[in-house]
C-alpha cells in the first residue's frame, strides 16, 4: 500500500463510518480496486477504525464526559440509566463476537458479489424507514436491546453499523437525534474491544504497510470522520435516509459487476 492509497482508504473509512453506507464495505471495495492484500494490510484497517473512534469521542465529548461524571455518582440518575442502556445494547454484539466472528471473517475475503448483496441489505433497511414511521418516544431498555440486535448484522462488511442501528431506532419510534447519538456512543466499546482483540491475537503483519502510510491513513480517517460524524447527527434530525439507500443500491450493483468481471 502506498501513501495515495492510504489517503483514499482513510477517506473511505472516515466518511463512511458514520454515514449509513458501511465503512468496512468501502474499505474492502477500495482494497479490491487497488489490488491490496487484505490480510497483510489488516493492521491498517484497525488503525483507521481507531481513528474514527477518536473522532467520535471528540465530537461527543460533552455527552461522554457528562455520562462519566453522572455515573461516578453511583446512583440511579439519568446518566446511569443511559450507560445501562448502552450496556444492554452491547449484549447481542458481545455474544455474536464470540460465536459468529469466524462468519464475519469469511466474508472479508474480497468476494465482490457477496459484498454487493450486503450493500443491498443496507439499502433495504434504510428504505424501510420511509414506510415504518411510528409515533416518536424516548429510548427504553428494550429498544436499546433491539438496536443492539440490529448491530449484529454489521458483522458483515457491507452492512452498515450506523445504518442498521439508526434505521432500527427510527422504526422503533426513537427520537431521531437521540438515536443518532446513541448509535455512535453504543459502538465505542465494541469497536475498541474488537481492535484490542485483533492486536492481542498476534496475527497481524505490517510488512507491506510502512509506518508513515499507516499514519497518513489515520490522520485522513480522523479528520474526515470528525466532520462526517457531526454531519450525520444533523442529517438524521431530518429523518430522510433515502439517498443513502439509493447510493447503497448503486454501490452494490457496482460491486457485483466487479465480481462478475463485467467492469
Amino acid at each position: 500500500m502506498n501513501w495515495f492509497e492510504a489517503i483514499i482508504l482513510g477517506l473511505f473509512q472516515g466518511l463512511t463510518e458514520f454515514l449509513p453506507v458501511s465503512s468496512s464495505g468501502h474499505l474492502e471495495l477500495g482494497k479490491y480496486l487497488f489490488g491490496i492484500d487484505a490480510e497483510s494490510n489488516f493492521y491498517f484497517s484497525i488503525v483507521v477504525h481507531g481513528a474514527t473512534v477518536l473522532s467520535t469521542v471528540l465530537v461527543l465529548w460533552t455527552e461522554i464526559y457528562g455520562l462519566i461524571k453522572g455515573t461516578l455518582k453511583f446512583r440511579m440518575n439519568d446518566e446511569m440509566k443511559y450507560v445501562l442502556k448502552i450496556i444492554v445494547s452491547m449484549i447481542p454484539v458481545a455474544i455474536a463476537g464470540i460465536y459468529l466472528n469466524e462468519i464475519g471473517e469469511t466474508y472479508f475475503t474480497g468476494n465482490m458479489i457477496s459484498l454487493g448483496i450486503q450493500f443491498f441489505i443496507t439499502a433495504l433497511v434504510l428504505f424501510l424507514t420511509l414506510f415504518i414511521k411510528p409515533k416518536e418516544k424516548p429510548l427504553g431498555f428494550f429498544d436499546a436491546f433491539i438496536v443492539g440486535l440490529a448491530q449484529v448484522f454489521a458483522i458483515l462488511p457491507a452492512v452498515s453499523r450506523s445504518g442498521a442501528t439508526i434505521a432500527t431506532g427510527m422504526m422503533l419510534g426513537i427520537k431521531k437525534e437521540e438515536i443518532a447519538r446513541f448509535s455512535f456512543l453504543m459502538v465505542l466499546v465494541p469497536v475498541i474491544g474488537a481492535n484490542l482483540m485483533e492486536l492481542k491475537s498476534g496475527t497481524i503483519s505490517t510488512e507491506s504497510t510502512p509506518l508513515f502510510v499507516i499514519i497518513l491513513g489515520f490522520i485522513t480517517a480522523f479528520i474526515s470522520g470528525y466532520f462526517a460524524c457531526k454531519w450525520m447527527i444533523n442529517l438524521v434530525k431530518k429523518g430522510n435516509l433515502v439517498w443513502f439507500a439509493v447510493y447503497s443500491v448503486a454501490i452494490g450493483i457496482f460491486s457485483i459487476l466487479l465480481g462478475l468481471h463485467v467492469i
